[in-house]
């Protein structure tokens, strides 16, 4: 088992996040965020290889299920290596330029597209029979299952940018905030329902502060 698998109760950057459970590419946009609004400090959840392991524990009953039992056995027994790091941190600039994009009714910026492109071919992957023919085997063209999760999340914000969903897909117009979302219901303004209300704590003290008219 990994020296870095954490002990039940520990919090990680993780467990900080201000917003997960959107669609995975944004999950991956989001591990940066702004604490403390709009004079707040960016804050990265992904620095270290661990994290990342922290990282894809909390996002892996959403990959793939031929994927999960190797992945899941792959992150018991060996962390990741910041080559792996490099990798995630490539594709979060690039689904955050297209999702930026998308959101700004801008041009989708080549090298993130091709980037995303590139990275969503690790996914790749096909059944095999098992050699007595009991079963079958799963494999893919890259053989680094943290790869492997990599591309199936390039290949979900595929989706998500170019599916019916793409139009909900919203930044968090809070000042100060840099998350993403999809719209999920008519009434969703907000990432999370801490920026909808530092936003009305805000417009209530500017009201209180302004001149009052002229009485009559």
């Amino acid at each position: 088992m990994s020296s870095t698998t954490r002990q039940r109760g520990t919090r990680t950057a993780t467990d900080r996040l201000p917003l997960t459970g959107e669609p995975l590419a944004l999950d991956l946009v989001n591990t940066t965020y702004v604490h403390g609004g709009t004079r707040g400090t960016l804050m990265d959840a992904l620095t270290e290889p661990t994290e990342l392991d922290d990282w894809l524990r909390t996002v892996l009953p959403r990959l793939g299920e031929r994927l999960r039992p190797g992945l899941t056995a792959l992150l018991d027994d060996r962390e990741a290596e910041p080559a792996h790091l490099g990798r995630y941190l490539e594709l979060r600039a690039a689904l955050r330029e297209l999702s930026g994009a998308l959101v700004a009714g801008a041009a989708a910026p080549q090298p993130a597209l091709a980037a995303v492109n590139r990275t969503a071919r690790l996914a790749a992957g096909w059944l095999e029979f098992a050699p007595d023919g009991s079963g079958a085997t799963a494999r893919w063209t890259e053989p680094d299952l943290r790869l492997v999760a990599l591309g199936e999340i390039a290949a979900s914000g595929v989706e998500l940018l170019t599916g019916p969903t793409a139009e909900q897909v919203r930044a968090c117009p809070a000042p100060g905030c840099i998350l993403y979302f999809v719209r999920s219901h008519a009434r969703r303004e907000w990432c999370t329902t801490t920026c909808g209300n530092r936003v009305r704590v805000a417009r209530h003290s500017k009201r209180l502060r302004e001149p009052a008219g002229p009485t009559v």
